[in-house]
């Protein structure tokens, strides 16, 4: 089958693409489905439900389970550590719109 027909081959550059099967995202973390499942409580991740019910993660959601997983390994409780990484989260998308409000000001200011 050329690459090109198979499915799935255009999403694997896609850090949203649920590539990772529980079993595999807790390998590749190094923790156990367990805390998967905990932080997925928490709603920090929520995994995407294959046809069969089974929970896929994206490289996105485990890049926050990871973060969450450092918290927790630092004596921070799962539910507070799953806050925390979602005020991060908040914090940075208010820093990203901030910057991109001032480029904007910062154009229209050179226009007049």
């Amino acid at each position: 089958m050329p690459a090109e027909s198979a499915p799935g081959v255009g999403n694997l550059d896609d850090d949203d693409y649920p590539a990772y099967t529980m079993g595999r995202a807790a390998a590749v973390l190094g923790i156990t489905p367990a805390f998967l499942r905990a932080v997925g409580r928490t709603g920090l991740i929520v995994p995407l439900r294959s046809e069969g019910g089974h929970r896929r993660y994206s490289r996105r959601q485990l890049r926050v389970a990871a973060r969450a997983r450092e918290l927790v390994d630092q004596g921070t409780p799962v539910e507070a550590a799953c806050r925390i990484v979602s005020l991060e989260d908040q914090l940075a998308d208010a820093r990203r719109l901030n910057q991109e409000l001032r480029r904007k000001l910062d154009a229209r200011g050179t226009d007049i």
